[in-house]
């Protein structure tokens, strides 16, 4: 099955995953400015990799406006985002990101990345740490609060291959 893997990381961790699911595939894999130019129809299966930015999949728009074009092709989609895998608002989020006729359609994965503060740009920063002093400042906070407003208070790497295991597993390798 010819495969590409197209991503559009602001960190590394989105493109780190990119390049793990390319190599263990077999695939190529292009960066989404790259791919936005590059001729898909000989492709099988494409995979798109956005990361996670306020429950949403960056650059998930792109892709979602090409589906139709690649009917016929298996489609996938990952996303990377500063959750542990088992967080439960993983999945709506991801539900949210499609209409349901889309989520038929796409096979969808998650793929816990963390935060890397020193290479996010500015205004992503200071809007985290905007977050961090609002969830801080909150009265009766849960623990998952707690516990979140301790993970992203500075950098983290929770990233992993063994998380691209089910992308390759609906591949078939």
């Amino acid at each position: 099955m010819k495969t590409i893997v197209i991503y559009n990381s602001q960190t590394g961790f989105t493109k780190r995953y990119a390049q793990w699911i390319a190599e263990a595939s077999g695939a190529d894999c292009l960066e989404l400015q790259a791919a936005k130019k590059a001729d898909l129809a000989a492709y099988d299966a494409i995979i798109f990799g956005g990361w996670a930015c306020a429950g949403g999949i960056s650059k998930l728009g792109w892709f979602k406006s090409n589906m139709d074009r690649w009917d016929g092709k298996k489609l996938i989609v990952f996303c990377v985002g500063g959750s542990p895998m088992d967080s439960p608002e993983i999945e709506p989020a991801l539900r949210r990101n499609f209409k349901e006729s889309e989520w038929n359609r796409v096979h969808v994965f998650y793929c816990p990345g963390g935060f890397d503060y020193e290479k996010m740009p500015a205004p992503s920063r200071f809007m985290m740490k905007l977050f961090i002093r609002t969830l801080k400042s909150k009265k009766g906070k849960t623990d998952a609060e707690r516990e979140m407003i301790q993970m992203i208070s500075a950098s983290y790497d929770i990233s992993d291959r063994k998380y691209i295991e089910p992308v390759l597993k609906c591949l078939g390798h």
